[in-house]
């Protein structure tokens, strides 16, 4: 939805804010996305990153001579590529336009609003994940919060079936929206180092 692009920039602050606070020794700590210790996860973020900038731009995928797990993008200067990455999103995204109409993921064709809310998602769920592998929190604005409940909640079923999202966790009665999203993505929100 085109009003959930005034919440990208600032998901993305808080994103980057996260960013700075990983050492080098914590490129190896473990997250709460079991397939992924830091390091991988910065990976996935810098692979999938150009083929998310590419839909919002409505164009095509980027080149790429290999996958995602042969990828080797978190070099000394990951850093300032994931910022760079990161502000060319929010270039994209923060604006409505990115949001409107229909665009394509690789060869999938889907609505521009379903990839504005994976990008949002990004930078909130994966932020959360890299925050609590190095022992930090992370703020989400209500708003955001509602956005990507909202978004996890209906994408959950094909999220599970396509191995985005792991089963759904339970979370306490109470709990808060982000909370309630965590766990409609397969996060246990009380997850540790």
């Amino acid at each position: 939805m085109s009003e959930h692009a005034a919440l990208i920039a600032p998901a993305a602050a808080a994103f980057s804010t996260i960013l700075r606070g990983i050492g080098d020794t914590e490129l190896t700590a473990r997250t709460p996305c079991a397939e992924y210790d830091v390091r991988a996860l910065l990976n996935h973020l810098l692979y999938w990153g150009p083929w998310l900038e590419a839909a919002g731009r409505k164009a095509p995928p980027p080149e790429v001579a290999t996958g995602e797990a042969k990828a080797a993008l978190v070099g000394a200067d990951w850093l300032d590529a994931a910022e760079r990455q990161t502000a060319r999103l929010v270039d994209v995204f923060g604006t409505p336009e990115a949001w409107q109409g229909m665009t394509a993921l690789g060869t999938t064709e889907m609505p521009a609003s379903i990839v504005g809310d994976m990008v949002l998602g990004e930078f909130v769920f994966h932020g959360w994940d890299l925050a609590r592998a190095i022992g930090r929190t992370v703020d989400v604005a209500p708003e955001a919060a509602e956005a990507v409940y909202a978004s996890a909640a209906a994408m959950g079923e094909q999220a599970r079936s396509m191995k985005v999202y792991g089963e759904e966790v339970v979370v306490a009665e109470g709990a808060t929206t982000f909370e309630r999203a965590l766990g409609a993505t397969g996060r246990n929100p009380a997850w540790t180092a």
